[in-house]
C-alpha cells in the first residue's frame, strides 16, 4: 500500500513539475520569438517541439515510477520507432499517390479519352487515358496494350495532350 501510495504521490508531482515546465518554456520562447523576431508560425513549430519533448521526458518518468524496467522500456520504444517508420514510409507512398490523383482531377487538363504521350526517356507511352483511380492512370497505348501509372509519376514526369476528347476547335 505505501508503495502504491509513493507512485500516486510521484505521479502528481510529475504532472505538476511537467504543467510547470510548459507554462515556463511557453514564455521563454514567446520572449525569446519577440527579442530576436521569429515568425509566429515558426513559434508555433518550436512549441510543438519543445512539448513534444517535454511530454516524452514526462511519459518517460512516468514509466520508471511505475516500475517499468528502463531495459524493457528502451526495447519497447525501439519497437515502436521501428513500427513507425516502416508506417511513415509506406505512407508517404500512399499519400502522394492520392495527392496526385486530386492534383490531376482538379488542376490538370487530362481528362478520360484523351491521348497523351509520357515524356520519359527510357518508356515511349502513346495512348488513351481510359481511366484515373485514387492511385493509377490506366491508358491503353498505341500498340494496344494496357498499362498502369501511379498518379504521382504522372505529376512527375512530362505529359504531352496530343488530342483532347470532346473539344472542339474553334475556326
Amino acid at each position: 500500500m505505501a508503495e502504491i501510495r509513493f507512485e500516486l504521490i510521484a505521479t502528481v508531482v510529475l504532472i505538476l513539475v511537467t504543467l510547470l515546465i510548459i507554462s515556463i518554456t511557453k514564455r521563454a520562447i514567446k520572449r525569446f520569438g519577440r527579442l530576436v523576431d521569429i515568425n509566429v508560425n515558426k513559434r508555433k513549430v518550436i512549441f510543438y517541439l519543445s512539448y513534444l519533448i517535454i511530454y516524452f521526458v514526462a511519459f518517460t518518468a512516468l514509466s520508471i515510477i511505475w516500475g517499468v524496467n528502463l531495459k524493457d522500456f528502451v526495447v519497447f520504444i525501439s519497437s515502436i520507432l521501428a513500427v513507425l517508420g516502416v508506417a511513415f514510409v509506406a505512407q508517404w507512398s500512399i499519400l502522394s499517390n492520392i495527392t496526385a490523383s486530386v492534383i490531376l482531377f482538379f488542376s490538370h487538363p487530362l481528362r478520360l479519352g484523351d491521348r497523351i504521350r509520357v515524356l520519359d526517356k527510357d518508356f515511349d507511352w502513346t495512348g488513351e487515358i481510359e481511366d484515373i483511380s485514387a492511385f493509377y492512370l490506366f491508358m491503353k497505348t498505341d500498340d494496344s496494350r494496357k498499362i498502369t501509372i501511379p498518379t504521382n509519376l504522372v505529376i512527375q514526369k512530362g505529359i504531352e495532350i496530343l488530342e483532347q476528347h470532346g473539344v472542339e476547335e474553334k475556326n
